[in-house]
C-alpha cells in the first residue's frame, strides 16, 4: 500500500501516523516544507521516503512531488495529512492522481464552509444556531436586531476560533464591519450560551465506525483564544450520553464519513435560550474531517488503554480495528491549559508535588500553537468526575482567587 501523508512534521506528533502505517507494512511517503535535515529523527524513521518542497502553497511542487512516487512506487492509494488546513490539497492530489480512497475536491466545500456545514447538519436532524452570510453591512445589522447581542462574527471558510469576534453592541458592529469584508466571506451567527462537547472517531471505507468517544470543552475555543489559551477540557464516555451520541451517529451518515478520522463539535446549552432550546439541548456547531487538535489522541489513548494511531492505521490498512476491538473506558482525563501572563496561586513546580504520579503529560507548547492549549499544559487522570473540579482548583487559580468554574 502506498500512502502520501503532507506535512508529517508539524504539528509535532504527527509523526505517530506515519509510523503505525509503516508498522503495518506500508510504503508512507512524505511531503514538507521543512528539509530533510531538519527533521526529527522520529519523523525521519517514521517515513519510507520524503520530498523536500520550498512551499506547500505552491501546488506545481507538491504534484511532482506526488508524481515521483507514483513513477517510482506505482499507484498511490491514500493521501492523508489529518491537518484541516491541507483537506483542499488532499482532494486536489486524489483528484489528480484517481486515489480510489478519500475526498474529492468536489466534497470541500461542505467541509470547509460554516454555511454549508449547518446544511448538513439540518440533512442529519441536528439543529443549529441561526446565521446569515454578511453580503451587506444593512444585512448585517439587520440579522443583529433580528438575533440580538451578543452575535458571533466569524469566516465562513476558516480554521479553529482565529478571526472570530463576539459582538455585544452596536458600535462594537460598526467596527468589525469596518475591518472585514462584505462579500460573503464572513458568517454572523447568534451567540449560544453552552460549552462545547464533541464525538470524535475513526470509521473504514465502508463507513463502519472502529472507534469513538468525545470530549467536554469547559471552555469554548473562542474564549480560550481570549483568555492566553486557558482552558480544562476531558474525555468523555460517549457511549453513556445518548443524544450526543445519538446526533454524532447522524451527522457521520449525513455526511458520509469514510476512512477518516473525525471531530465533530457540538454545543450543549447551559441555559434555555428562546428559538434554540432547553438547558442540556445539542446544537450542531462545526465538522472536522480530520483528527482532533492537540493532545486530544494522547487522552483519548489513555481514557481508553488504547493506539488510536494504531487503529487509524488498521482502518486504511486493514478496514478493522485489529489491535484494541472492544475499546473500554477506562478514566477521565483532563487537559489543563495556563494561560500565559496569567498569575497562579501554585506554582508550576508545587502542581508537579501536588500531582505526583498522576500527571501523564506536562509540556509548554509552541507559541505558535498555545493560544488554544495554554503555554503550560499538565493532562492528568481521574476515576471520579469531581475530581477534575478539585484538579482545576489548584491548577488554574489565579493568586486574586479567580478561577474558571466547570
Amino acid at each position: 500500500m502506498n500512502i502520501i501523508f503532507i506535512s508529517p512534521n508539524f504539528p509535532l506528533h504527527f509523526w505517530n501516523f506515519c509510523d503505525r502505517l509503516r508498522r503495518l507494512g506500508a510504503n508512507v511517503f512524505g511531503i514538507g516544507d521543512c528539509p530533510y535535515e531538519s527533521l526529527a529523527g522520529e519523523v525521519r524513521s517514521s517515513v519510507t521516503e520524503y520530498y523536500h518542497v520550498t512551499s506547500l502553497e505552491d501546488y506545481s511542487q507538491v504534484y511532482r512531488a506526488a508524481a515521483y512516487y507514483a513513477w517510482k512506487y506505482g499507484k498511490i492509494d491514500h493521501v492523508e495529512s489529518q491537518n484541516e488546513y491541507w483537506l483542499a490539497l488532499e482532494a486536489r492530489l486524489r483528484d489528480d492522481f484517481n486515489v480510489p480512497f478519500g475526498l474529492r475536491s468536489k466534497d470541500m466545500a461542505a467541509l470547509q464552509r460554516k454555511s454549508q456545514m449547518k446544511l448538513a447538519y439540518k440533512a442529519a436532524g441536528v439543529k443549529t444556531a441561526g446565521y446569515r452570510l454578511i453580503e451587506s453591512r444593512a444585512g448585517a445589522r439587520e440579522f443583529a436586531s433580528w438575533a440580538g447581542y451578543p452575535v458571533i462574527i466569524k469566516p465562513d471558510r476558516g480554521v479553529g476560533a482565529s478571526h472570530t469576534y463576539k459582538v455585544t453592541n452596536d458600535e462594537e458592529l460598526r467596527k468589525v464591519l469596518q475591518e472585514i469584508p462584505a462579500d460573503g466571506s464572513y458568517i454572523m451567527e447568534e451567540y449560544v450560551p453552552g460549552h462545547v462537547e464533541t464525538f470524535d472517531g475513526i470509521t473504514n471505507a465502508d463507513g463502519n465506525v472502529l472507534f469513538y468517544t468525545g470530549q467536554v470543552m469547559a471552555v469554548t475555543p473562542l474564549d480560550m483564544l481570549s483568555g492566553a489559551g486557558e482552558n480544562v477540557s476531558w474525555t468523555q464516555p460517549v457511549e453513556k450520553v445518548d443524544d450526543l451520541r445519538d446526533a454524532g451517529f447522524r451527522t457521520l451518515k449525513a455526511f458520509n464519513v469514510r476512512s477518516r478520522f473525525f471531530h465533530f463539535e457540538f454545543f450543549r446549552l447551559d441555559e434555555d435560550k428562546a428559538g434554540l432550546g432547553r438547558r442540556g439541548d445539542i446544537l450542531g456547531l462545526e465538522v472536522n474531517l480530520r483528527a482532533p487538535g492537540g493532545y486530544i489522541p494522547d487522552k483519548m489513548d489513555y481514557a481508553y488503554n488504547v493506539d488510536v494511531y494504531q487503529i487509524w492505521a488498521e482502518s486504511l490498512v486493514y478496514g478493522e480495528n485489529r489491535s484494541f476491538p472492544h475499546p473500554v473506558f477506562q478514566s477521565y482525563v483532563t487537559h489543563f491549559g495556563r494561560g500565559a501572563g496569567n498569575e497562579y496561586l501554585h506554582s508550576a513546580d508545587e502542581v508537579r508535588r501536588e500531582f505526583q504520579g498522576r500527571i501523564l503529560i506536562d509540556r509548554e507548547p509552541p507559541k505558535a500553537i498555545s493560544g488554544g492549549m495554554g503555554s503550560q499544559v499538565f493532562v492528568l487522570r481521574s476515576q471520579d468526575p469531581d475530581d477534575i473540579r478539585r484538579q482545576a482548583d489548584f491548577i488554574l487559580r489565579h493568586k486574586d482567587g479567580s478561577v474558571i468554574r466547570i
